[in-house]
């Protein structure tokens, strides 16, 4: 049976508020076109080992531009909390990365918790 862990709260929000800027970030990359600035269509040459080819782009949006920004910064601002939250303090070197990743699934174990 995998460890039990009893994450603090803001932990949880933290890694919670991550997950969702990441879904976010995810449909926003989907909806936007393949390259940041305006570029050309290209392709590889004929004989190229793996052929592949992209349209041309007329770049982002400066709305989607800000708002990938704003969400990319509060990503790494939610990371950058995670990883130095004085809860990894408490375990040994060797058993951090079993909590961490309990961690980056504890809603699925909630809602499987829930489900019961």
């Amino acid at each position: 049976m995998a460890a039990s862990y009893d994450f603090p709260q803001d932990l949880t929000d933290a890694q919670d508020e991550l997950r969702q800027v990441r879904a976010e970030l995810q449909t926003l990359y989907q909806r936007v076109p393949w390259s940041a600035e305006p570029l050309n269509a290209w392709e590889t040459h004929e004989n190229a080992w793996r052929p592949s080819s992209r349209p041309a782009s007329p770049g982002w949006d400066p709305q989607d531009a800000t708002e990938i920004a704003r969400l990319r910064k509060r990503e790494l601002e939610l990371a950058g909390s995670i990883v130095t939250h004085t809860y990894w303090s408490e375990f040994a070197p060797a058993d951090v990365l079993a909590a961490r990743t309990a961690l980056k699934h504890h809603h699925e174990q909630q809602m499987a918790d829930a489900s019961s």
